[in-house]
């Protein structure tokens, strides 16, 4: 199967905004003050239209199987986090919602904030070319420390993560929910 990863476009949002939500599950309604399906879905879409959120399609990458989109990753670099979530605060304040972004990353490691695929492609190697890519991404750019984070109770996920090189480096708090913060050295 041929997997291509190409940077994503605002015109990918439709797509894109869906398998972010069901990865992010919970952080995506904190994220856009929405309680609705339907909203938050809109406001994510907003998100990867614009340029300067963390879910922007300038952070954004899609693996395309045949010319559709299958799998998304999100990637960014810590120390831009502040001002992507400062962004997004100050644009909730002004719909009237006080939020506060808690940060996903340090500052001096590269973070990979979304790794989803469709459910109609998985299995089929998709979620491992986006690690390799990103793995890739951060290698070209002088290497550094890879993070994520992941629910402690998705003991799967974490088996996979481990596989793949990553390690719990320390425990992490979003939106009051507990997670690993895990770290993979890239050279």
């Amino acid at each position: 199967m041929n997997i291509i990863i190409r940077q994503a476009q605002p015109d990918d949002a439709k797509k894109v905004a869906p398998l972010i939500i069901n990865a992010i599950g919970d952080i995506a309604n904190h994220m856009t003050a929405q309680k609705e399906p339907a909203a938050v879905l809109e406001k994510v879409e907003d998100m990867i239209r614009g340029e300067n959120t963390r879910h922007s399609y300038r952070y954004t990458y899609v693996a395309l199987v045949g010319g559709n989109i299958a799998g998304t990753l999100v990637l960014y670099h810590g120390n831009q986090a502040e001002a992507l979530d400062r962004h997004l605060a100050d644009q909730l304040k002004k719909q009237g919602h006080n939020r506060s972004i808690e940060p996903e990353a340090h500052t001096d490691e590269w973070y990979i904030d979304t790794v989803s695929v469709d459910p109609s492609y998985q299995g089929q190697g998709i979620g491992s070319k986006l690690f390799q890519f990103a793995e890739e991404l951060v290698s070209s750019q002088g290497g550094g420390k890879l993070s994520l984070n992941v629910d402690i109770d998705k003991d799967g996920a974490i088996r996979l993560y481990k596989r793949l090189g990553y390690s719990i480096a320390e425990p992490w708090t979003i939106i009051g929910e507990p997670f690993h913060h895990m770290v993979k050295e890239i050279s």
